[in-house]
């Protein structure tokens, strides 16, 4: 048992639900967001087994809620702020057919609320131990590794929220604060499909082992979910 917590966004399936499993059964604190905890089924049966998780609605992009949701959880330690909660967009709009619509949408979820996140949490994680703010983000978002150009929204998204992080650890560093962005890998979820390469199970072993070794000096960085390093 610890006494160790963690806030973890879009806690409702997929990797977010698997992160919160494997972390509550560590024997974490875990404070799970999802938008409409009333159809999540799987995460209330875990909160009912486990009374160190407990549910919260949150929409990320409702900034107000965020605000109230940070005012609500004043008084309480975090040790690792989680931005989990994303959406990959349109699938099928190929160079000539992007829709600005549709990417203003991906980018307000996957870019412009982990920041809000992490500004509206950043006290809480201060007065925490391990002092981490931590980010799903996708190797889609690696520059260095676009070799096959398409999926406009999606990888401008990641990318965006990759410089984002950086940001953040160069801002925070000095309140002994740690910034750090995440590769899951290919994950069998409902965005990754069911030819994805690996199961949530795999991917959350290897994030935990990346998110409970990341200090100061992995601050700033870009990490694949098995501890390798991600060009930018």
């Amino acid at each position: 048992m610890t006494n160790s917590t963690i806030l973890i966004t879009g806690a409702n399936r997929g990797i977010g639900m698997e992160l919160t499993r494997q972390f509550t059964e560590d024997g974490w604190q875990v404070l799970a967001c999802c938008r409409s905890p009333e159809d999540a089924a799987d995460l209330k049966a875990l909160a009912t087994k486990y009374p160190t998780v407990e549910i919260f609605p949150l929409d990320v992009t409702d900034y107000d809620r965020l605000v109230a949701l940070s005012s609500q959880l004043q008084d309480r330690p975090i040790d690792i702020l989680l931005s989990n909660a994303g959406i990959y967009g349109p699938r099928e709009m190929a160079f000539g057919e992007v829709d600005a619509k549709s990417w203003r949408q991906v980018l307000e979820v996957n870019t412009i609320a982990p920041l809000m996140l992490a500004q509206a949490f950043v006290e809480q994680v201060a007065v925490s131990r391990q002092k981490l703010i931590a980010v799903i983000s996708s190797k889609m978002g690696s520059i260095a590794d676009n070799s096959s150009g398409g999926s406009y929204i999606y990888r401008t998204s990641k990318t965006a929220v990759n410089q984002v992080v950086k940001s953040i650890a160069n801002d925070v560093g000095g309140r002994g604060i740690s910034a750090i962005s995440l590769h899951p890998g290919w994950v069998k979820t409902d965005m990754g499909g069911s030819n994805a390469e690996i199961d949530p199970n795999e991917s959350v072993l290897g994030l935990k082992q990346v998110l409970m070794a990341a200090g100061l000096k992995q601050s700033g960085n870009f990490f694949n979910f098995d501890g390798s390093s991600i060009p930018w």
